[in-house]
């Protein structure tokens, strides 16, 4: 069975064996978590996140889905990349945050990781509910059978990790 714990702080200073970027579909970088990662991984996540578009996913990472690279600088061996679904009133788009959880894992399976750090995925610019994104997130994470043996959720401030605490128990 996985250990789940919490952390609140940045998942850039994290130390485990798989990062989880809430990337966006560009894998190029970007704002907020996606940002971060590559800021402080440098440039060899870039490097293998370039040539990831120029052979398999050209058009980008399709949402739900989750592909590895090094984790550069970062104190990890690879970050798994995963885009996480736009929140939206008008559909219901739950099924593809959960994806994202259940494909990190099963990539960190792949990789042999064994600790997995996931921040609070689609709840910054992508306006995921926090409350609802946490209860996705750790169901989603207790149902899924893995190898994995602790997965962090790490929480940029004290909502997040109150709204992940209210679901862990």
């Amino acid at each position: 069975m996985t250990t789940i714990t919490l952390i609140q702080g940045d998942i850039t200073r994290q130390r485990a064996d798989a990062i989880v970027n809430a990337a966006n579909s560009s894998l190029l970088g970007g704002g907020g978590v996606d940002g971060a990662i590559h800021r402080r991984g440098g440039p060899a996540i870039l490097r293998e996140c370039r040539a990831l578009r120029a052979s398999r996913y050209g058009k980008g990472l399709p949402t739900g889905r989750a592909v590895a690279t090094t984790a550069g600088e970062l104190d990890a061996r690879w970050v798994i990349h995963t885009v996480g679904p736009v929140y939206s009133d008008a559909e219901d788009r739950s099924d593809l945050l959960a994806s994202c959880y259940r494909e990190s894992l099963r990539v960190a399976d792949g990789l042999g990781a064994r600790t997995v750090a996931f921040p609070a995925i689609s709840t910054g610019v992508f306006r995921w509910p926090m409350a609802d994104a946490a209860r996705i997130a750790v169901h989603t994470v207790r149902e899924t059978e893995t190898a994995v043996e602790e997965v962090s959720f790490v929480l940029f401030d004290e909502r997040a990790y109150e709204a992940f605490a209210a679901q862990v128990g």
